[in-house]
C-alpha cells in the first residue's frame, strides 16, 4: 500500500546576487510528525530523522529530473544506529532509523543531543541519475548534528560551499513534532567575495532555525533574512511530503531474494510470516502457502 497523506510542507527555491548564490528552505513539520508516528520514534532519534528527512527533501528538489533519486545515508557508532532517506524530484521523501527508541541524550542547555546519540561515523549521499553507476560521496561526521555534516560534505565531497540550517522543534508535553523546516544556501563559482561577505554576516545573525520556525516565520521569509540585501529571487515553489510506495508485491521481491535455505526454515515453520516495510513501517503478511509458492519459484528460476 502507498502511504502518504495530506501536507502543508513546502520548498521554496531563490536565487540572490545575480545567480551567484541558489538557496533552498522548507517547512517539514508535516511530514517530520508523520514519520514519528509511523517509527515511534523518541525524542532524539524524532530530532535526528526529522533533520535528515528534511535536508533530503530539499537536496531532492535540487535534482534535474522528477525520476532522479537520492539517498543520504548515516553509519555510525552511536545508540541509534543510523539512519536513512530516500528522495526524488517530485518533493517525495522517506526515511528511518536503525533504533528509534531510546532515552536520554539532553545536552547542558537542555537541548536534545542529536551528535551524541550519532556518535562517529560517517555521512554517504548516493545520486541515481539513471546512469550504469550512481555518483556516491562519503565525508566523516563531524558533529554529529547533521547539518554542520552536510556543510562539510558540500565542501570536501562536491567543493560546493554551502550553509546548511536544519530544526526539529518537539512538543515537551507528547514528543510530537511542533514544527520543523531548514536551509540550504551554495555559492556558486562567480560568487563575489562581496557577496560572500554579506551573506557570513546575515547568517551570524540567525539564531537557529527552530527560533526562526517557532516564531511563525514562513519559509520565504527565513531566505529574505538570510538573503538580506542580496537581491534575493524566488524561482520555484514546490511541495514536499513523506511518501512510501511499499506494496505487497515489492514485499514479496524481498522474500523471493532470500537464499532457499532460509525460505525452507520459513515454510518449516508453517505459519504467516509477518514483514515489515522499513521506511513506513506497514506490516505485509504471508501466508505458509504463499511462502511455499515463491520457494518453489525461487527454485526453478536457479
Amino acid at each position: 500500500m502507498e502511504k502518504e497523506y495530506k501536507s502543508n510542507d513546502y520548498i521554496v527555491r531563490m536565487t540572490a546576487a545575480g545567480l551567484q548564490l541558489r538557496a533552498f528552505a522548507i517547512s517539514s513539520g508535516d511530514m517530520c510528525e508523520f514519520a514519528r508516528s509511523c517509527h515511534g520514534t523518541s525524542p532524539v532519534a524524532t530530532a535526528a530523522l526529522g533533520r535528515l528527512l528534511t535536508a533530503g527533501a530539499m537536496m531532492g528538489s535540487m535534482q534535474k529530473n522528477a525520476a532522479d533519486m537520492l539517498t543520504l545515508q548515516i553509519r555510525c557508532d552511536g545508540p541509534i544506529g543510523g539512519l536513512t532517506v530516500t528522495a526524488d524530484g517530485k518533493g517525495h521523501v522517506k526515511g528511518y532509523v536503525n533504533n528509534p527508541v531510546f532515552e536520554g541524550y539532553a545536552r547542558a542547555d537542555h537541548k536534545l543531543d542529536v551528535g551524541g546519540a550519532l556518535g562517529y561515523g560517517t555521512l554517504t549521499v548516493i545520486r541515481d541519475l539513471g546512469l550504469k553507476e550512481p555518483f556516491a560521496g562519503t565525508s566523516e561526521l563531524v558533529t554529529g548534528e547533521i547539518a554542520e555534516d552536510l556543510t562539510y560534505y558540500f565542501a570536501t565531497s562536491e567543493q560546493i560551499p554551502s550553509a546548511v540550517g536544519l530544526g526539529v522543534l518537539l512538543k515537551k508535553e507528547t514528543g510530537e513534532v511542533k514544527c520543523a523546516g531548514g536551509f540550504i544556501i551554495q555559492a556558486m563559482p562567480e560568487a563575489s567575495d562581496e557577496t560572500l561577505t554579506r551573506l557570513e554576516q546575515n547568517l551570524a545573525g540567525v539564531t537557529s532555525v527552530t527560533d526562526l520556525l517557532d516564531r511563525g516565520m514562513s519559509p520565504e521569509q527565513i531566505l529574505e533574512q538570510i538573503l538580506e540585501g542580496l537581491d534575493p529571487k524566488t524561482e520555484q515553489r514546490s511541495e514536499s511530503v513523506f511518501y512510501c510506495d511499499c506494496s505487497r508485491k515489492k514485499i514479496a521481491k524481498v522474500l523471493y531474494s532470500l537464499n532457499e535455505k532460509d525460505l525452507a526454515e520459513l515454510m518449516e515453520e508453517d505459519r504467516d510470516v509477518e514483514v515489515k516495510c522499513h521506511f513506513c513501517n506497514s506490516a505485509y503478511q504471508f501466508s505458509p502457502d504463499t511462502i511455499r509458492e515463491i520457494y518453489e519459484e525461487r527454485k526453478k528460476d536457479r
